[in-house]
């Protein structure tokens, strides 16, 4: 009997054939700490006795949610990660001088490689499938086991196989396609599950609409996303100073799956979640017509800040305004990606029809800083969680959608159709 991927990578890092449904203790490649979860795993690893990390260089700490500082807590907060970091003379450590939200930046500097076993205490670290690795968010104290140990247990998780046919039409990207999944199965169809991606859709799936697709499985309650490595993944990494060589896998015909789902994406359009689940999807078209009026835009965070997404949204406000009564936040996932938006001349575009662009940071889309919503405010956010509160004030709405439809609804001042525009 023939295995899936996900039971691949396990098999290998464990030294037998395993299978889903297993527990199994398991060596890890990279464990992945950022600003608010890694002062908890720290205080956890101190009051083990340990004194030294298993594997220093497999732990990376990024500060990147409320960096630079908001006030005297989340100073207070970077200050911990940065005195482990120095006592520990950590080789992966990254704030202001070369920062990023994590889940972009870490693949941007090859610590993420195909056939790793990756967790981070942040739910988003799913992201990282894409490169056809295992990863997936754990707690702070699952962290701290992992820095003391190098290794962590896990329950081998069944897989769904979502299927993807047909060629993505005008302003349908990555984001379309897990937000079409989620409106599906719902938030908990995939509970504990690996979502492994396939199909001639994400054959054609550019890297940055694949980061994006794996980003969002947890929103589907799975475990984690997956897409095997082919040659856009070689094209991506060609350039990365890998920090480990690839091991790469690829599913059994004859694996065995919890479900297969297809979706023929021929006829999809742009999807754009309502307020308070990203699992309430709907098409573009049917929004735009709700005359939905729009006070601010966020274009960013690990879903869609790439730079691809700073692309379409300077290529849509080129030569145009943002309305008056919208704001529009553009948020570069890294410094890498805003140096080289700069350079091709998007940021100017940007600026000039009206947005402001930040530094790179996850705070908008927690609500931490940089874009906090207001009292019964309406958001267009390319974020990931539209939850009650999740971007400031509880009344206010958020609209979980693409670049394309976000930067549509800036010049709009509404939620509105990019392909109308």
């Amino acid at each position: 009997m023939g295995q899936t991927i996900t039971e691949k990578i396990f098999s290998d890092h464990v030294g037998r054939e395993v299978r889903a449904g297993e527990i199994v203790e398991c060596e890890l490649d990279m464990i992945i700490g950022n600003d608010i979860t890694t002062p908890i795993s720290i205080k956890a690893f101190r009051e083990s006795g340990a004194k030294k990390l298993a594997k220093p260089e497999a732990f990376a700490i990024v500060l990147d949610h409320f960096i630079p500082a908001k006030d005297i807590a989340s100073a207070n907060q970077a200050k911990i990660s940065r005195e482990f970091a120095y006592e520990h003379n950590l080789k992966h450590f990254f704030d202001e001088k070369d920062m990023g939200i994590e889940h972009a930046l870490l693949p941007e500097k090859g610590l993420v490689v195909p056939g790793d076993v990756i967790i981070g205490a942040d739910s988003h670290t799913c992201t990282h499938g894409a490169l056809g690795a295992f990863a997936t968010g754990m707690g702070s104290t699952d962290i701290a086991y992992g820095m003391i140990t190098g290794k962590n247990w896990f329950k081998v998780p069944q897989t769904i196989k979502v299927v993807y046919t047909g060629k993505l039409g005008a302003y349908v990207y990555g984001k379309d396609l897990i937000l079409e999944l989620i409106r599906r199965i719902g938030v908990d169809g995939a509970l504990y599950k690996a979502l492994e991606f396939v199909g001639d859709t994400i054959e054609n799936l550019d890297m940055d609409g694949r980061f994006s697709l794996c980003n969002m499985a947890i929103e589907a309650g799975a475990k984690s996303g997956i897409i095997a490595v082919d040659e856009v993944t070689q094209e991506f990494l060609k350039d990365k100073p890998l920090a480990r060589e690839p091991r790469i896998h690829y599913s059994d015909e004859d694996a065995t799956y919890e479900r297969v789902i297809e979706i023929d994406v021929n006829d999809l359009e742009p999807v754009i979640a309502f307020p308070h689940l990203p699992s309430n999807g709907r098409p573009i078209s049917e929004a735009a017509k709700m005359d939905l009026k729009v006070d601010q835009v966020f274009i960013g965070s690990c879903t869609n800040g790439r730079l691809s997404d700073i692309a379409i949204a300077a290529q849509i406000v080129k030569g145009k305004k943002v309305a008056r009564h919208t704001r529009m936040i553009v948020t570069p996932a890294t410094q890498k990606i805003l140096k080289e938006a700069e350079r091709l001349g998007y940021i100017d575009t940007l600026i000039d029809a009206g947005a402001v662009v930040s530094n790179p940071t996850c705070g908008a889309c927690l609500g931490g800083y940089m874009g906090i919503l207001a009292d019964n405010e309406r958001c267009v956010s390319t974020t990931n969680r539209n939850f009650v509160g999740r971007m400031g004030a509880r009344t206010s709405e958020i609209y979980l959608a693409n670049s394309a439809v976000a930067a549509a609804s800036a010049i709009a001042g509404k939620i509105a159709d990019p392909r109308e525009l």
